[in-house]
């Protein structure tokens, strides 16, 4: 059964059909075009329509750079888009003859890593994607935890600085102001502007040589190729991840963390600071297991993959579970039992 899923960030919008086995079949990637919900909305319709043309698709699942409730229906705040309570599920069936769910974006990118990559043995798999903010999702025993309202795994919020700087969210030193893309671009062009000589070789990476159009894989891009600012930057930012998921091992103790998300694509550059810091922070270190802390195997295409999946178990084996856990993970051979009763 194909599905197409969409996922939906800050900075851009991508969408792709996909089979049961969690791989791509078409794909396209499209600048996110505005803040406004009406052009988003435009932009997941018109991408919709272009992949499945002539595709037998079944459903779509959207992965919303947002607090989405738990109806999977919508979208009550997102911080990066302008999104207030929108009921963008009920939109979007209004314009797409095809079942429609909405979840949060991290979720879906964690089911997607649980089900089919990176996180495929773990039993309590904590998932963080680095983009333009930090998401972060949870998956326990085979099932996506979603809390009583749909806002479980918001961590990217969690204040680690005391009157530091401000989040989109509304409040003051939310961890995404430290570990994210938006921070490795704020503090690359901080010494930019500081006139840092070392700094400029950023520019070689910016194709107009502007500092105002800097981005994050523009740094990550330096730092795989050895620019030494750009590998202290990532470095930063790794440093701070690992610091936040020692308090998440605290609350949660997961047995593996997953990092996904565009920063991701700095790989050991980035995680072997964040291992390293997260080992110095962990609480109880010495005396107990420590989590393992994985590079997510899809990458940016993570989000849509476990969107079109999240869509498709909406269909075929939609959960009577508790409230706030979906969906729980069939072995291959129960699907295949299940699908010949259907």
């Amino acid at each position: 059964m194909l599905s197409i899923g969409v996922d939906i960030g800050g900075t851009k919008v991508a969408a792709g059909v996909v089979d049961e086995d969690g791989e791509i079949l078409r794909h396209l990637v499209r600048p996110t075009p505005s803040r406004s919900p009406e052009a988003v909305e435009n932009a997941i319709v018109e991408a919709v329509d272009s992949l499945s043309d002539g595709l037998p698709v079944r459903s779509v699942g959207i992965g919303a750079a947002g607090w989405v409730d738990t109806e999977q229906a919508l979208v009550r705040f997102s911080p990066h888009l302008a999104w207030r309570n929108e009921p963008l599920r009920d939109r979007l069936c209004e314009r797409i003859d095809l079942p429609v769910i909405v979840d949060n974006d991290a979720n879906a990118a964690a089911w997607a890593e649980y089900e089919f990559g990176a996180g495929r043995d773990s039993r309590v798999m904590t998932c963080i994607t680095l983009g333009t903010g930090i998401g972060g999702a949870l998956v326990i025993n085979g099932r996506v935890f979603r809390g009583r309202y749909g806002m479980a795994g918001e961590f990217g919020h969690m204040a680690v600085v005391p009157d530091g700087h401000w989040c989109p969210c509304g409040n003051r030193g939310c961890w995404e102001q430290y570990a994210s893309g938006n921070s490795l671009v704020r503090d690359a062009k901080a010494l930019l502007a500081e006139g840092s000589p070392e700094a400029l070789s950023l520019l070689h990476y910016v194709p107009d040589k502007d500092p105002a159009h800097l981005v994050g894989p523009d740094v990550s891009r330096a730092a795989v190729d050895g620019n030494q600012v750009a590998i202290e930057l990532i470095a930063d930012v790794g440093t701070w991840l690992g610091r936040g998921m020692a308090s998440l091992a605290a609350a949660l103790d997961p047995d593996l963390f997953v990092i996904g998300g565009g920063v991701s694509a700095a790989g050991d550059l980035l995680l072997d600071p964040a291992r390293a810091a997260f080992g110095r922070a962990l609480t109880g270190r010495g005396y107990r297991p420590v989590a393992g802390v994985e590079r997510a195997r899809f990458g940016n295409d993570a989000g849509l993959i476990g969107a079109a999946d999240l869509a498709r178990h909406s269909i075929t084996d939609p959960p009577g579970a508790a409230r706030g856990f979906w969906p729980q993970r069939r072995s291959r051979h129960r699907r295949r039992m299940f699908s010949a009763r259907r």
